[in-house]
């Protein structure tokens, strides 16, 4: 509901300068602590059943019992509230619960300050700094703890038996690796199920990508519960399709074009780019497998003097460049790269699942 513009007027009425909005005793965190304490009441009014001074509560065995000051702590810093209570002390608040201090979006704050290196000495000075805070260090090791305990959990969760498309590439984050922040790469697998949903099967962070580091990638996949998988997009590393049908013998691997492209453009200078792109675009937009074959030997004929690597590329990953022409631009789309995932195709899963559903019965 929007805020009217005559109760702004009223609040901003005293307004002379940025204190009065953000300083400590700010209108900011003075309306922050009147509407906690305002949805607090509403709360216990919902649990007693009655408004507060409304004579029906009379007789019913429970009333308000005053309160008790509680300090949490929030995104603009600690806030000291009136906490309201029942006599038989069976209110359990929601919006700042029992025994909880912090309000939501107040852990992620501390997350992400060690996500970026600090140590949690750092971290402790750079709450208060900004926020007047105290936080103690054992809260800190805490709720970074606790983190790291869903990460482990979500790391090694149950899969699903089959799916339809999953995507494996990599990423350059910083990450903190021994109290220092350094760029790596996070491999992960992006999967699509049978409904159209994304779902990151996993994350894991390696020194170097190789085939032998895949297949382990692929074994823990199989050992979390996935049978098949029917199109595995993937960049152009050697070994890797090796390594994924070594595991999953009967899934379509399907290079990543994308990939392939950015590749062959690295041998060719600047000046020479808007012109060759066409033709290599044609060669992927080929309406089948045997066009697209005669449009690269085009290519080759067009450029292959100046640029001799770019054709013996694509030929050696011909197996993994031609397997999506055999579906309709629709399912093209969605698996032609790892790069781009269109949400307007994620309904056509259910032609991969049922196909593969069909040729599984036929082999058994």
């Amino acid at each position: 509901m929007p805020i009217k513009p005559e109760h702004l007027d009223e609040l901003l009425a005293g307004y002379e300068k940025p204190e009065d909005l953000l300083g400590e005793d700010g209108l900011f965190k003075q309306l922050k602590k009147a509407l906690l304490e305002r949805a607090l009441g509403a709360e216990l009014t919902h649990h007693l059943g009655y408004e507060k001074g409304d004579p029906a509560g009379r007789g019913t065995g429970n009333n308000r019992n005053g309160s008790f000051a509680k300090t949490v702590l929030t995104e603009d810093g600690s806030v000291e509230i009136d906490v309201p209570r029942d006599r038989n002390g069976t209110f359990e608040p929601q919006i700042v619960a029992k025994g909880e201090s912090r309000l939501d979006g107040f852990d992620d704050k501390i997350i992400s300050l060690y996500a970026r290196g600090m140590t949690v000495r750092e971290i402790q000075g750079h709450l208060r700094e900004l926020y007047a805070v105290d936080v103690s260090p054992d809260l800190i090791s805490g709720v970074t703890a606790a983190v790291l305990d869903e990460v482990r959990e979500w790391q090694n969760r149950p899969l699903d038996t089959v799916y339809p498309v999953v995507f494996f590439d990599a990423l350059r984050v910083k990450i903190r690796d021994e109290s220092v922040v350094r760029n790596k790469a996070v491999y992960l697998a992006l999967a699509l199920d049978c409904e159209g949903h994304k779902h990151v099967l996993g994350l894991w962070i390696e020194q170097s990508e190789g085939a032998k580091f895949w297949l382990r990638v692929m074994n823990e996949l199989k050992n979390r519960g996935v049978e098949d998988i029917i199109f595995a997009v993937v960049d152009g590393l050697k070994g890797f399709p090796d390594a994924i049908t070594a595991t999953f013998p009967r899934t379509t691997v399907q290079t990543c074009i994308v990939h392939l492209i950015r590749n062959s453009l690295s041998f060719v200078s600047w000046q020479d780019r808007k012109q060759l792109l066409p033709a290599l675009r044609a060669i992927y937009r080929a309406e089948t497998a045997e066009v697209a074959e005669l449009r690269l030997a085009d290519f080759e004929a067009e450029w292959g003097k100046k640029y001799p690597a770019i054709a013996p590329a694509w030929r050696r990953v011909w197996n993994e460049v031609i397997p999506f022409f055999a579906y309709p631009p629709q399912i093209r789309k969605m698996i032609y790269t790892t790069d781009e995932i269109d949400k307007r195709f994620y309904t056509r899963c259910d032609i991969f699942c049922g196909a593969r559903a069909i040729s599984w019965q036929s082999a058994a």
